[in-house]
C-alpha cells in the first residue's frame, strides 16, 4: 500500500460500493486472498478500514497490505454471515480465524424412515433425509422447531415404527403422548398418512412454502371458534400469527444442490457483463463478474455464450449443470443447461442476476469518475431523445415572472450548461414597461431584453428555453421569438406547474414524462431555481422599498445620508434600536438628533 496510485484506486473502489450486505474480499499484491469479511453495508463497513487508525496492530499491517479489493452483493446479514463462512473455509485468508470443521452452523433434518422425525443436526449425512439451512442461529431453529412440534405433535422416540411393529404391538405409548405432545402414532393411534399429510406441512414451512399451512391454521381456527371450543382457536391464531411473520430459508447455501456453475448477463450501449457463482457441495465458493467490450452490438445471448466458455476455463471448472436466465444455442459435452423457474437453484440464479446488476452499475460509476463528460453527455441525449430535439442541449435557460399584485414586477433569467446550474450567469430584470399584474407582457418583456441584448452582443443563444408557466406564458414568449427572428434556432417549451404539462408550440396536446424520468429532473431543477431566483430578488425588491419609503419620511434626511446610515447599520430595524450617541457617530449630531427623535417618538 505504499504506492500513492493505488490507495487513489481502492478508495474509487470504495466509492463504487453498494450500501447492501455482502461478503467483502481484500487481496494483497500478488492476488492472493489475506481477508474476508461480512458487512450489513458493504460501503459503510469496507470504508471503516480506510478512514480511522487502528489501535491493533495487525489490523493495521492488514490495511497497508491490501492491494484490491472484490465483494458479493447478497439478500440479507445472514447469507452474508454463512457465505463469509463457506468462503473462509474454501481460501482460508492469513488474517482471518480458521474455521477448522463443517460443523459450524445447524440445519434441521427430516429423517427418511416412517413416520420421519424432524430435528436439529449439525452432521449432515448422505442417508435419503432431507436438510435444511443451514442457519445462523441455534437459538431460532430451537424456536422453529418448538413451533412445529406444537402445531403438528410429531414424534420425538427413536423407535422403529415399521406397520408389522405397530400392528405387533411392540410399543407402548409414553409420557409424551399423555402430555398431548405426540399423537402416539406408535400403537396406532394416528394414521401414517395423516401423519405424512403433517410433514408435507413442515417440509412447506422449511422451504419458505408457507401459504398453505397458513390456511390450514386459519380454516382451523374458524372451525374451532364455531364449535366455541376458544382456548383452542386462540392457540392456533397465535400459531397462525407466529408462523405467519416467520422466514425461514437462506440464498446462499441448499443441501439439495452440489456442483453447479451459475451465470448471469447484461449489457449496456457499449460493453456486455457476466457474472459467474461457483457452488460446490451446496455452497458459494466463488463469485466472478467479467466485462465485454462490444465489437458489432452483440446480443444478450451472444455474451453469455462467450462469457461460459471464457470464464470455464479461466477457473478450470468442470461442474455437469449451468444454470442460466436465458435460452442459447450451446451445446458442452456433459453438460446440462437449465433455466431454473422455482426454488432453491432460481434464487442462486437471481442472487447472480443482482450481482451482475451491481457490477454494471459500478463500472457506470467509475467511468463518470474518471471522465465526467460519460455521464453528462449520456443525461443530454437523454434529454434530447425526451424533447426530440434537432441537438444536444448544452445551454439551457429557464424565466420565471414573480410580483404582488402587479407591484415590484420582477423576473429572473437561470441558465444551466451542461445539465447543471452555471449560477454567475444568473440575471434578474425589473419589469419597466407593464402596468399591473400581466404576467404575459411581463413575459414579453423580459424575453425580448434578454435575446435582444445577447443578438446586439454576438452572443451564443440557448438551445432549449423553458418558460415557467403554460400555453400563455409560451405563446408571449414564441411571439417575442418569432419578432427577434430566432424562433426556428432554439427550441422553447413551457411547462405548467399543476401536473407537470410540457407545452411545445402549435401543439395542444402536452408532454408527459415518467416522473422518475431524468430529463423532468433536470427541468424541475431549472423552474426551481428560476422561482428562488427570482423570489429571492423579488423580496430585495420589497424590502428596499420599505427601506426607503421609512426613510424617506424623515424630513432633512437625503440620499447619502440613507445610504451612510444602511451600509452601517445594515437594516433600518438596527436603525430604530441604537443609541443616540451611535447614530450622531455615524451621521452627526444635528441629522443623528433628527434620525433618533423620529423613530422614538
Amino acid at each position: 500500500m505504499s504506492d500513492p496510485s493505488h490507495k487513489n484506486q481502492i478508495k474509487d473502489k470504495i466509492k463504487l460500493l453498494p450500501n447492501e450486505p455482502g461478503v467483502y474480499q481484500y487481496f494483497d499484491k500478488h492476488n492472493t486472498i489475506i481477508y474476508i469479511g461480512k458487512a450489513k453495508n458493504l460501503k459503510k463497513r469496507v470504508s471503516s478500514y480506510f478512514n480511522k487508525s487502528h489501535d491493533n496492530l495487525k489490523t493495521e499491517i492488514l490495511v497497508r497490505k491490501i492491494y484490491s479489493i472484490q465483494h458479493i452483493v447478497v439478500e440479507t446479514e445472514e447469507d452474508a454471515l454463512l457465505l463469509e463462512n463457506n468462503l473462509i473455509k474454501k481460501y482460508k485468508p492469513k488474517y482471518n480465524i480458521l474455521l477448522k470443521d463443517d460443523k459450524t452452523y445447524p440445519w434441521i433434518c427430516v429423517s427418511n424412515e416412517n413416520f420421519p422425525r424432524v430435528f436439529l443436526t449439525r452432521n449432515v449425512v448422505k442417508d435419503g433425509s432431507i436438510y435444511y439451512g443451514p442457519y445462523t442461529s441455534t437459538s431460532m431453529v430451537r424456536a422453529l422447531l418448538d413451533l412445529i412440534h406444537r402445531i403438528f405433535k410429531l414424534r420425538s422416540c427413536r423407535l422403529k415404527l415399521t406397520k408389522d411393529n405397530i400392528d405387533d404391538g411392540k410399543f407402548k405409548i409414553c409420557l409424551e403422548y399423555h402430555i398431548n405432545n405426540c399423537y402416539g402414532p406408535c400403537e396406532g393411534y394416528y394414521s401414517e398418512e395423516n401423519y405424512n399429510q403433517d410433514i408435507q406441512r413442515v417440509k412447506h414451512i422449511l422451504n419458505g412454502n408457507l401459504g398453505e399451512v397458513l390456511e390450514y391454521l386459519q380454516s382451523t381456527m374458524i372451525k374451532l371458534s364455531i364449535e366455541l371450543r376458544f382456548e383452542e382457536a386462540n392457540e392456533f391464531k397465535q400459531k397462525f400469527n407466529l408462523l405467519n411473520n416467520y422466514k425461514s430459508r437462506s440464498t446462499v447455501v441448499s443441501s439439495k444442490i452440489k456442483d453447479v456453475d451459475v451465470f448471469s448477463v447484461d449489457a449496456d450501449e457499449k460493453s456486455g457483463y457476466v457474472n459467474f457463482i461457483k457452488v460446490k457441495n451446496g455452497a458459494i465458493i466463488q463469485s466472478y463478474t467479467s466485462e465485454y467490450r462490444k465489437k458489432l452490438d452483440e446480443s444478450l445471448e451472444e455474451i453469455i455464450e462467450k462469457g461460459i466458455i471464457d470464464i470455464r476455463q479461466r477457473f478450470f471448472s468442470l461442474a455437469r449443470e449451468i444454470l442460466i436466465p436465458i435460452e442459447i444455442d450451446l451445446s458442452l459435452e456433459n453438460v446440462k443447461f437449465i433455466i431454473p423457474q422455482i426454488g432453491d437453484k432460481k434464487k442462486l440464479l437471481d442472487l447472480s442476476n443482482r450481482n451482475v446488476k451491481y457490477y454494471k452499475l459500478e463500472q457506470k460509476k467509475a467511468r463518470s469518475l474518471k471522465n465526467p463528460e460519460i455521464k453528462t453527455d449520456r443525461l443530454l441525449e437523454k434529454i434530447r431523445k425526451d424533447l426530440q430535439l434537432r441537438v444536444l442541449p448544452r445551454h439551457i435557460e429557464c424565466f420565471d415572472n414573480s410580483n404582488i399584485q402587479g407591484h415590484y414586477a420582477v423576473a429572473a433569467c437561470v441558465v444551466f450548461k451542461n445539465g447543471k446550474p452555471s449560477k454567475k450567469e444568473y440575471r434578474h430584470f425589473n419589469i419597466k414597461t407593464v402596468e399591473g399584474p400581466n404576467d404575459f407582457a411581463s413575459m414579453e418583456e423580459i424575453i425580448y431584453r434578454r435575446y435582444h441584448r445577447l443578438i446586439q452582443e454576438d452572443q451564443p443563444l440557448p438551445d432549449v428555453i423553458v418558460i415557467d408557466g403554460g400555453k400563455g406564458q409560451l405563446s408571449a414568449a414564441v411571439k417575442i421569438l418569432r419578432d427577434l427572428e430566432i424562433i426556428n434556432k432554439v427550441c422553447v417549451i413551457g411547462l405548467a406547474k399543476r401536473l407537470e404539462e410540457i407545452f411545445f408550440p402549435g401543439d395542444p396536446i402536452p408532454l408527459y414524462l415518467d416522473k422518475k424520468s431524468e430529463t423532468l429532473r433536470v427541468i424541475q431543477h431549472l423552474r426551481d431555481e428560476a422561482h428562488r431566483f427570482g423570489i429571492s430578488f423579488h423580496r430585495n425588491q420589497r424590502s428596499k422599498g420599505f427601506i426607503s419609503s421609512e426613510l424617506d419620511g424623515i424630513t432633512g434626511v437625503g440620499p447619502k445620508t440613507k445610504e451612510a446610515l444602511l451600509s452601517h447599520f445594515k437594516s433600518v430595524n438596527a436603525i430604530k434600536s441604537a443609541s443616540l450617541d451611535h447614530i450622531q457617530d455615524v451621521i452627526g449630531n444635528v441629522k443623528g438628533k433628527l434620525i433618533f427623535r423620529y423613530f422614538n417618538k
